[in-house]
C-alpha cells in the first residue's frame, strides 16, 4: 500500500476520487511542527539553530501519521508546491522519521495533473525549505525581540512583526499625508457646442495662445470669469479632427495579488475571504494552485480556452496570448489563477458556498478573457478654436466587443458628429466649473496589497495574513468606506517604530528582505548568512535602545504615586487607550484608569501626549473632527466630540455621539452614559 500525506481533508478526498486500489491518502491537518511558544526557540549563537515542536492540536494527527507510514510500503508527501507546502512536507519527513519519502508536486488537482506527478518524483527541495525557515525565524526574532519594547514604551500585549510593521506604517504615513493636504481651488471651462447636424456635445478648454492651460492653471473664480468675457461673441471652428480605430486588449489571468484587488473591488471579499474561497476551490480541483505571482498559461489550458471561445462566441472573439511575469523573483508557482476546465463555467458546477461561486466565476472570466480578441473603438478626437483659446473634445462607441462579451469593464460612450476642418459650430452654452484638489485617498484592501506588491514586499501568501493581523491586533482599522485608518494604539507604535527602528518599517528595507528569501530558495544564498546579516545590527541596535528606556521616565503624572510600592505612575496607551501604570513595570504590575482630563483653555489635554490641547479642526472635505495641536508630533484624533472624562471602565475618552449620547470612543467597550 503506498500513503499519499497532503494538508486538508478536502484535498485528500478530491485525491482519493482519481486514484484506484493500493492508495491510502491522509491529511496532516497543516502545519505539524513549528517554534515553540513562549520562548525564542533559535540559538542565535548557534547558526541560529531553531527547536521545533509539535504543537498540541498536532500530536494526535501526528500519532495518526506515525501508524499509518509504519502499514505503508511506500510514503509520498503531496503537499501544495510552494515554500510553505515544501516546509510542511520536511517537517512530515522529519516528525514521521521518513528515510527517503519521495515528493510529488501538481499546479491543479486534477487526475491527468496528479497521474504526471506520481510518474515523475522528486526529493524535498532544501532551498525551498531553508526559504520558509529563514522567513520563519526572521518574523520570529522581529517579534520575540522588538514587542518587549513595546510592552516597556506604550502597553503590555502590543507585538510588531517584520511585513505587518511596513503595511502599518504605509496606513499611517497615508493619513498624515491626508491630514496635512492643503486644498487648492481651481476652475475647468467647458463649451457646449453644436454643429449643423448632430446633437450637442462637450468640450474642454485646454490651450491658451496655443500653451497648453495645466490643471490647476485657472485657480480663482475671477480668473474664470477673465476667461468667459474673452469667449463672448466668438467664433467656433473646427481647426482638427481625426477619427481612428482604437483597440483595448484583455488584462491578464490572475495572480494572487490581482485576485485579491479584483475580488475586493468587485465582489466586496477581504483578502481573506479571497484566500479562504480559493482554497476551497483548489482543493476541489476547479482551479490551479491560487498563491503564485507567475502569468504563465499552459498550453493545454490555452487551447481548451479557444475551443471554448469559439463555441460560445465565434472564432473571431478567440485570440491566444503569452503573458509575461513582470513581478521581482516570481518562483512560487509555475501558472496563473485558472480554471482546471475552462469548458465549464461557473453554472455547470455545483457549489455550497455562493460566495465561492462567484469567485470561480471571476477567474473563469477573466481567464476566458485573456484568450480573447481586443475590444475595438471608434475614436474621434478634434480640436476647436475660438479666438485665441483651443477646446478639445473626444468621443468613442464600441465597434466590436471582443472580450468585453466575457469581462464587462466600465467605460464611457460619447458619440460626436461628423465634424472636419473649417467647420463652424454653434456655442449652446459656455460653463465655468469650480474644483477642489483632493487629499489622496485612505487605503482599501485591494489599493494597500497593490502597494505592498509594487514595493517588493511580502509575497503572494502573505498579503491576506498580513492584513488581517494588523487588524487584529487593533493598529487599523476600517471607516465607513471600507479603507483603512491607524487607530490611536497603530499610531503610537509606528511612531515609536519609525523613530527608534526605522529600518523595520523601511519598505525599501524589506523588499531587499524578500529578495534575499527569494535568493535563498533558488541556492543562490545561504539561510544562515542572511539571517546573521540582518540579527547582529538589529540586536546591538535593540540593546542600546533599551538602555535609553531605562534612563527615561515617559509621560509622568507628578501628582499620583503607586498606592503598591509609591513609585511614579505614568501615563500609557493601551489597546483601548490611556491609563495609569507603575514606572517599575514589570516589577510592579500596577494599574488604574485615568478618573478624568484636565481642561485646557477652550480644548482638552489630549490623552496621548499629555501635552497638546484638543482641537476642533476640518478635513479638507469639511468633515469635521478633534485632533491633538501638537500635530504632527502627536496624531491623536477622533471623530466624535470629545466631553472631557474618561470611560470608567476601560480609560477611553467619552465623547458626544448622534443625539448628544454620551459614550466610549472605543469601539470594543459598550460603555454609555
Amino acid at each position: 500500500m503506498k500513503l499519499i500525506i497532503v494538508e486538508s481533508p478536502t484535498k485528500s478526498r478530491t485525491i482519493k476520487g482519481f486514484l484506484g486500489k493500493g492508495y491510502e491518502v491522509v491529511s496532516s491537518f497543516g502545519h505539524i511542527r513549528d517554534l515553540p511558544k513562549g520562548k525564542l526557540g533559535i540559538d542565535v549563537d548557534h547558526d541560529f539553530a531553531p527547536t521545533y515542536v509539535i504543537p498540541t492540536k498536532a500530536r494526535k494527527a501526528v500519532r495518526s501519521l506515525q501508524a499509518s507510514a509504519k502499514k505503508a510500503d511506500e510514503v509520498i508527501l503531496a503537499t501544495d508546491e510552494d515554500r510553505e507546502g515544501e516546509a510542511i512536507a520536511f517537517h512530515l519527513k522529519e516528525a514521521l522519521g521518513l528515510k527517503d519519502p519521495r515528493r510529488i508536486v501538481f499546479h491543479e488537482i486534477t487526475k491527468s495533473a496528479l497521474q504526471e506527478s506520481l510518474e515523475h518524483p522528486r526529493t524535498i527541495d532544501l532551498d525551498l525549505v531553508n526559504a520558509q525557515q529563514a522567513r520563519r525565524i526572521l518574523d520570529r526574532l522581529v517579534g520575540y525581540k522588538l514587542s518587549p519594547f513595546l510592552w516597556k514604551k506604550v502597553a503590555r500585549g502590543l507585538s510588531a512583526g517584520r511585513v505587518q510593521s511596513v503595511a502599518l506604517r504605509l496606513v499611517a504615513d497615508r493619513e498624515n499625508e491626508i491630514r496635512g493636504f492643503k486644498q487648492e481651488e481651481y476652475w475647468t471651462i467647458e463649451a457646449s457646442l453644436q454643429a449643423k447636424q448632430g446633437n450637442p456635445f462637450p468640450a474642454q478648454l485646454t490651450r491658451e495662445n496655443k500653451e497648453v492651460i495645466p490643471k490647476l492653471g485657472i485657480k480663482t473664480q475671477e480668473q474664470a470669469t477673465a476667461i468667459l468675457k474673452n469667449l463672448e461673441g466668438v467664433s467656433y471652428i473646427v481647426e482638427s479632427a481625426e477619427a481612428k480605430e482604437t483597440k483595448r486588449n484583455p488584462f491578464p489571468p490572475f495572480t494572487t495579488s490581482t485576485l485579491q484587488q479584483t475580488a475586493g473591488q468587485r465582489l466586496r471579499f477581504t483578502a481573506k475571504q479571497t484566500m479562504q474561497f480559493a482554497q476551497q476551490l483548489y482543493e476541489t480541483g476547479r482551479i490551479t494552485y491560487h498563491r503564485t505571482d507567475s502569468l504563465n498559461l499552459s498550453n493545454q489550458s490555452v487551447t481548451a480556452a479557444e475551443s471554448t471561445i469559439t463555441e460560445l462566441f465565434g472564432k473571431e472573439y478567440s485570440q491566444r496570448r503569452i503573458f509575461k511575469t513582470k513581478s521581482k523573483g516570481a518562483q512560487e508557482a509555475h501558472e496563473a489563477i485558472r480554471p482546471t476546465d475552462p469548458g465549464k463555467a461557473e453554472d455547470a458546477l455545483v457549489f455550497k458556498e455562493l460566495r465561492a461561486k462567484k469567485l470561480y466565476d471571476l477567474i473563469w472570466k477573466r481567464f476566458i478573457a485573456s484568450q480573447m480578441a481586443p475590444a475595438v473603438f471608434n475614436s474621434v478626437a478634434a480640436e476647436i478654436t475660438a479666438r485665441s483659446y483651443t477646446f478639445k473634445a473626444t468621443g468613442q462607441t464600441l465597434k466590436f466587443a471582443g472580450f468585453l462579451k466575457t469581462y464587462p469593464i466600465v467605460f464611457e460612450e460619447t458619440e460626436l458628429p461628423a465634424l472636419k476642418k473649417g467647420d463652424g459650430l454653434n456655442l449652446i452654452k459656455l460653463s465655468p466649473v469650480q474644483h477642489f484638489t483632493q487629499p489622496p485617498p485612505r487605503y482599501t484592501e485591494a489599493t494597500l496589497i497593490k502597494t505592498l506588491e509594487a514595493y517588493g514586499v511580502g509575497r503572494p501568501s502573505t498579503y491576506a495574513p498580513t492584513l488581517s493581523t494588523v487588524q487584529e491586533r487593533g493598529y487599523v482599522e476600517k471607516d465607513e468606506q471600507r479603507r483603512f485608518r491607524p487607530t490611536i494604539v497603530g499610531e503610537t507604535v509606528n511612531t515609536l517604530l519609525v523613530q527608534h527602528f526605522p529600518e523595520i518599517v523601511d519598505v525599501n528595507f524589506t523588499a531587499r528582505m524578500e529578495e534575499d528569501l527569494d535568493e535563498i530558495a533558488e541556492g543562490k544564498k545561504g539561510w544562515v548568512p542572511v539571517t546573521r546579516e540582518f540579527y547582529t545590527p538589529f540586536e546591538e541596535h535593540l540593546q542600546r535602545k533599551y538602555e535609553e528606556v531605562a534612563k527615561q521616565q515617559i509621560g509622568q503624572d507628578p501628582n499620583k504615586t503607586c498606592p503598591k510600592c509609591s513609585s511614579p505612575l505614568v501615563i500609557r496607551i493601551g489597546r483601548f487607550g490611556p491609563f495609569l501604570a507603575c514606572s517599575r513595570y514589570p516589577e510592579c504590575k500596577h494599574t488604574e484608569p485615568l478618573e478624568k482630563l484636565e481642561k485646557k483653555g477652550l480644548g482638552i489635554i489630549c490623552p496621548q501626549c499629555n501635552q497638546g490641547e484638543l482641537t476642533r479642526r476640518q478635513t479638507k472635505r469639511r468633515k469635521q473632527f478633534y485632533g491633538c495641536s501638537r500635530f504632527p508630533d502627536c496624531a491623536f484624533a477622533l471623530w466624535d466630540k470629545p466631553t472631557g472624562e474618561l470611560c470608567k471602565a476601560c480609560g477611553s475618552l467619552l465623547v458626544e455621539g448622534p443625539k448628544q449620547q454620551v459614550r466610549c470612543s472605543n469601539p470594543a467597550c459598550e460603555t454609555r452614559v
